[in-house]
This record gives structure tokens, sequence and C-alpha cells, in this order.
């Protein structure tokens, strides 16, 4: 009952945040994104599961992401774009590090994670002309989100956990993995709101995901 009050409160929020990113409204936007973001934080303390260190993790990870999100609210500011990366940088390094404790790597996690690796080299491969100094700061978040992406990867593969969890942990993750593809677009390639109107609904159902996967584990 509870997810779904969030849930509802969640969607007009979204459609709200998606109205001021076209009108690029600031106030708008602090009227609405850090609220937004404040639901998935809530929606991991709203369910404490099984395993008090996967709970930690994943709960400080969301606390970085809500961070981040608040500075790039201010996106026209590098100083403050580099924050929210190093925000989001230290979300994705404790989702990761929740993910492999649940699940260590096996054989088939090193599988997925040369597939993700050449993926991400593409990635890296389309971006490279537009980063100029913040090519290692891109390639530092590359490697992170990469990852997070696998060890998502482990633990889907992991029959011991419960399977609705670690379901819903690797969407979430590879949907942030996708997101951060139109955050990386919008920022150095094209700056458009179709990277906002769709990138914004993929990072917000990927927290959710990951925030409600804790009581299902």
């Amino acid at each position: 009952m509870t997810e779904t009050l969030i849930l509802m409160a969640a969607v007009p929020l979204l459609a709200g945040l998606l109205f001021f990113e076209k009108r690029e409204s600031t106030r708008g936007l602090l009227l609405t994104k850090p609220f937004l973001s404040a639901l998935f934080i809530l929606a991991a303390l709203n369910g404490p599961g099984s395993d008090p260190a996967y709970f930690g993790l994943v709960l400080a990870g969301l606390i970085c992401c809500l961070a981040g999100d608040v500075c790039l609210i201010f996106f026209f500011s590098r100083p403050l774009f580099l924050a929210g990366l190093v925000s989001f940088l230290a979300g994705h390094v404790l989702y990761a590090i929740a993910f492999f404790w649940k699940a260590p790597p096996g054989v088939s996690t090193w599988i997925v994670a040369v597939c993700l690796a050449a993926v991400s080299g593409i990635v890296f491969a389309w971006l490279r002309p537009h980063l100029g100094k913040m090519r290692i700061p891109v390639i530092a978040y590359l490697v992170i989100i990469t990852a997070m992406a696998v060890g998502a990867a482990s633990l889907l593969k992991d029959e011991q956990a419960g399977a609705p969890g670690r379901s819903l942990a690797f969407a979430g993750a590879v949907l942030f993995y996708v997101s951060d593809i139109f955050v990386a677009r919008h920022r150095f390639v094209a700056k458009a709101y179709i990277n906002r109107l769709v990138g914004l609904p993929l990072y917000y159902a990927a927290q959710f995901l990951i925030a409600f996967s804790i009581r299902l584990l």
C-alpha cells in the first residue's frame, strides 16, 4: 500500500519535472526534483530487507544520487556538474558493492563483464570527440557504471537471492546505465529536450526499482 502511495506521488512530480525541464526553469526544478528524488529514499526506508548490509549500501547510494540530482539542477555550472558526477559515481560504487556483496562473481559474470565493457567502449568512442578536459572523469564514470551493471548481472544469476528482488535490481541497474547515456548526450553531444524526456523517466524508474529490491532480497 505504501509503495503505491509513493508511486502515486512520484507520477505528478515527474510530470512537473519534465514540464520545467522543457521550460528550463531552475525554480521549477527546485520545486520538483529534490522531492521526487526523496521519494526513492522513502521507498528504501519503507522496506528494510533481511540483509542489513545490502540495505545500508543501497540506501547510502540513493542518498548520493539525491545529492547528484540537486547538483545537476544547475547543469550549466561546470563545478556543480562535476560535483553531481562525483555524487553519482559514489552512488554507483555503493550499488556495485551491494550487488557483489549479495552475489560474488562467477564465470557467467565475467562473460557479462566482457560484453558490457565492449558496449561501454562503444559509448566512449562516441563521446570522445566531445569530452575535452572531461575525458578522464568520463572514463572513470564509465568504468564504475559498467561495474555496477556487472554486479547486478551477478546478483541476477544468484538463485539463493529472492527472484523478484534480484530481477528488480538488475532492471534498475540496466535502466540507470541507459539513462546515464542520455545525461552524457545532453552534456557533451547535443543539448536537447529529448534527452530529458527519455532519460529522466528511465532514471527514476531505475532508482525506484533498486529501492524496492531491498525488501525482496
